[in-house]
């Protein structure tokens, strides 16, 4: 149309189409300007606007011709492209639509050999933006197809490739079909992986193990691949294996009992007790990781697949090259490795260690923790009791680098020598009671006190106490000694025969009941007892317990240490001698309540019966030797036999 309105219309014939393509081809360019050649004079314009059906289907099929060409394509679905382009930062793709699409070259991190020729997969997102650009992704394509390929891969345990994209707790990020799948730490190797970052970045082939479907989860494993390859390997070496052989290993894992060699491609156990011949508290004090070692094969099995090694059998055995001339009875100098409850092993040579039994720490025979005497890592002197090199066994003994206390014990603590003990323990029958380390003696229940009446130990004393003991016994054979505490005081019975004579008059408190009969405590820290016909008062009723009243003795026995009492017989005339015994051990006729007959001494304990203490009676001391009688020998026998008795008990105890 441009053409016709430059140029008047000629009157001569119109030339053929092909004639009119000559023409205008031969224009040619001047000053930068295209000039075409001017048109035949006789050019009919009106047959070249008129729109003939032959030029109309001539356009069609054209047209046709370059739509076939083309891809039919539909939004939202997922093609195959071909990477006809690349630069830096991203990939031209053709999917033989009319134009190509774009796509980022970081959705293809996991296959970093791209190259132009490849086919890919992509997602058509939109089929022109606003600038007539096709958009299109990779990433979602392989996202829309992740599922369905990872649950096939599981299916028919295909080997995938993944990208490691980064490190996470416990493991590994792997990018597979597009998605996140996990890749445990203990499924990187079949060997402990310290420095995950090591594979950040690479592209590994895995197998999926799991999947969760609910939550999308998925569980890759890289160690699943070769654990194949290692079964064979195994079969192979553990057919080669014979006991006794000696290997190279390198230290795969370290565990509190034991260490995990790699025989190259198999592991071994060498347990702790076979690191070493000494004490080992944990491995890494023999080996560290990725140490290079030699193990002998003690024994495996064929079916588990185990192996047992063992390191310190590579050496000779300490005890084989133990001084020969070291007997029973040398004294030697060693270190505490442990400490036990019966004891403690002591190190005397590189790898020998003996036995130092609690019992052989200390002459004392109490029970005692090795805590009390020895810590872990002190240096001590010890004496060999007993050396058996056939089974490498030692027991050793530190008592008896000191003197025994029992050597001498009838000098050091001869028969009523009078001593101060601490009260260590309590039976049911007394109180064990130690003089010096080592040298323990039993104060017998009935040699506590000469007044009280002791139920139990514990109420008289309590552990730690020191007390006052004279020594009425020395068992050296057996290492017994009988010590009482009331010997250190004079006898008060032998004064109280005096003081309480029969017919006496003496106030008193009713202190306690046991069924008919009440207890009343005397001066002087002595009980009575008293009947309850015998607390009739003067008005007709009964006394009762905490009642203050005055009792006439009725019966004393020095050697049962009983007194009889009645408080009806102050105001009521009656013979106490024919219903009671008569006093033992100093009684006396015609004494009368007001002490009648005594001698000065014991009377005038009387007059100061409400204050006096049993330290005040001096007269004891001058009285004991003018009473020490053929009796008081047939007393002490029966007093000693019933002591034998409680001993023996002590000794099933000790059992």
């Amino acid at each position: 149309m441009a053409l016709r309105a430059n140029h008047n219309k000629p009157s001569r014939a119109v030339p053929s189409w092909p004639a009119i393509q000559t023409d205008i081809y031969m224009s040619s360019v001047e000053n930068n300007k295209v000039v075409f050649a001017e048109p035949p004079a006789d050019f009919d314009w009106d047959a070249l606007e008129s729109t003939a059906p032959a030029a109309t289907e001539a356009r069609a099929k054209m047209e046709q011709r370059y739509e076939d060409t083309l891809s039919s394509i539909t939004e939202k679905e997922v093609l195959m492209g071909t990477v006809v382009g690349m630069n830096k930062k991203e990939a031209v793709i053709n999917i033989g639509y009319k134009s190509e699409g774009v796509v980022p070259l970081s959705e293809f991190r996991y296959k970093p050999d791209l190259a132009i020729g490849d086919k890919v997969e992509v997602y058509i997102e939109k089929q022109e933006d606003k600038a007539g650009q096709m958009i299109i992704s990779h990433k979602t394509a392989r996202v829309h197809n992740a599922w369905g390929k990872v649950n096939a891969a599981m299916e028919t345990n295909e080997i995938i490739m993944g990208y490691v994209k980064c490190r996470t707790k416990g493991g590994l990020i792997v990018d597979v079909f597009g998605i996140e799948a996990f890749l445990p730490g203990s499924q990187i190797d079949v060997k402990p992986i310290r420095d995950y970052d090591q594979y950040v970045g690479k592209n590994m082939e895995f197998k999926v193990v799991k999947i969760n479907q609910e939550f999308k989860n998925v569980v890759v494993s890289h160690k699943a691949l070769i654990e194949a390859e290692i079964e064979a390997q195994k079969k192979q070496i553990i057919g080669g294996l014979e006991k006794g052989q000696v290997l190279e290993g390198t230290v795969k894992n370290i565990t509190s009992y034991g260490v995990f060699v790699d025989l190259g491609g198999v592991d071994g156990l060498v347990h702790i007790t076979d690191l070493s011949y000494g004490r080992v508290s944990h491995p890494e004090e023999v080996v560290k990781l990725d140490d290079k070692i030699n193990v002998v094969i003690l024994d495996f099995d064929d079916e588990k697949r185990r192996i047992a090694l063992g390191l310190k059998q590579l050496s000779p055995h300490p005890w084989d090259s133990l001084d020969a001339n070291l007997n029973a009875g040398d004294k030697v100098t060693g270190k505490v490795m442990v400490i036990t409850d019966y004891g403690a092993f002591v190190e005397v040579a590189d790898g020998v260690e003996g036995l130092l039994h609690v019992s052989e720490m200390s002459w004392s025979q109490h029970l005692r923790s090795p805590k009390d005497f020895l810590k872990e890592g002190q240096e001590v002197e010890v004496q060999i009791l007993n050396i058996d090199r056939e089974e490498r066994k030692m027991s050793l003994g530190m008592k008896q680098l000191a003197a025994d206390p029992w050597e001498d014990i009838e000098q050091k603590y001869p028969v009523n020598s009078r001593h101060t003990a601490k009260v260590r323990n309590f039976t049911h029958f007394g109180i064990f009671a130690e003089l010096e380390e080592g040298v323990d003696g039993l104060i017998h229940i009935s040699d506590l006190s000469w007044t009280k009446r002791v139920k139990h130990p514990s109420d008289f004393c309590k552990i730690g106490d020191e007390v006052e003991v004279q020594v009425l016994e020395v068992d050296k054979e057996n290492r017994r000694l009988s010590l009482g505490h009331k010997q250190v005081e004079e006898n008060p019975w032998e004064v109280f025969a005096d003081t309480f004579q029969v017919g006496s008059v003496h106030e008193g408190t009713i202190t306690s009941r046991t069924g008919s009969t009440f207890v009343v405590a005397l001066p002087y820290g002595v009980e009575g007892t008293v009947a309850l016909k015998h607390l009739k008062k003067e008005d007709g009723s009964k006394a009762n317990v905490e009642d203050k009243l005055t009792f006439k003795v009725l019966e004393f026995n020095s050697e049962a240490r009983r007194i009889v009492l009645s408080h009806t017989r102050t105001f009521e005339e009656g013979d106490d001698s024919a219903e009671h015994a008569p006093a033992k051990r100093g009684g006396r006729k015609g004494s009368d309540e007001h002490g009648g007959g005594q001698s000065p001494s014991v009377r005038s304990v009387n007059e100061k019966v409400e204050k006096s203490t049993l330290g005040d009676l001096s007269v004891l001391s001058d009285l004991k030797s003018a009473m020490e009688t053929s009796e008081r020998g047939g007393k002490s026998t029966k007093r000693k036999s019933r002591r034998d008795e409680d001993m023996e008990d002590m000794d099933d105890m000790e059992g």
